[in-house]
């Protein structure tokens, strides 16, 4: 069922890096964002994938990982994503709404999840020492960064109520606890 898909589509950001992604496996998660809504049909975005290590390690230093938890600077060696799916839009292609990489990252990490991964989607990316990195062409601007791999941690979503803190945390145990509000908190007519 596509609920429960979403519960378990966390943000995940430790892997098992040693467990590898093939190109296989991240053509079939880039072709559910191929067959998922586009405004105006333009179909604006293009996609990068990295699987193979050195492709990987280049990518790694030019993102940041989660701006709550500001004492740590993203997963440790050997808890890093084996493989990355860079979301670019082809600058001579309107994208006509404005959330055609929202929609292709929420189509492709859902993707993940019913193979058993998880991902994350990274916007704050070090964009122009991505792009060289890996010789990315100027006519492409990298919009997001997906981390691909199977979750090494444990993520849970808590219920809040409307004026409680929404900033993700971890527990001593290292579980990544998520803020939701409620449902009734958040439908205005309900």
């Amino acid at each position: 069922m596509i609920s429960e898909l979403i519960k378990k589509n966390r943000s995940y950001r430790r892997y098992y890096e040693d467990e590898k992604i093939s190109k296989e496996t991240l053509l079939e998660l880039v072709d559910n964002a191929r067959l998922s809504p586009t405004g105006g049909n333009t179909q604006p975005l293009r996609y990068f994938l990295a699987y193979d290590e050195d492709t990987v390690e280049k990518i790694h230093p030019t993102l940041a990982w989660a701006g709550y938890l500001k004492e740590w600077p993203g997963p440790d060696k050997g808890e890093r994503p084996p493989a990355y799916i860079i979301i670019l839009k082809d600058k001579d292609i309107p994208m006509v709404a404005g959330v055609d990489h929202g929609i292709a990252a929420q189509s492709i990490l859902l993707g993940a999840v019913e193979k058993g991964l998880g991902g994350c989607i990274l916007a704050s990316v070090q964009r122009q020492k991505l792009a060289d990195a890996l010789r990315i062409a100027d006519k492409y601007e990298i919009l997001f960064v997906l981390s691909i791999g199977k979750p090494k941690e444990t993520v849970v979503i808590d219920e809040v109520e409307l004026d409680q803190d929404i900033k993700y945390w971890r527990d001593e145990a290292q579980v990544h606890h998520v803020p939701k509000r409620k449902l009734k908190d958040i439908v205005i007519n309900g």
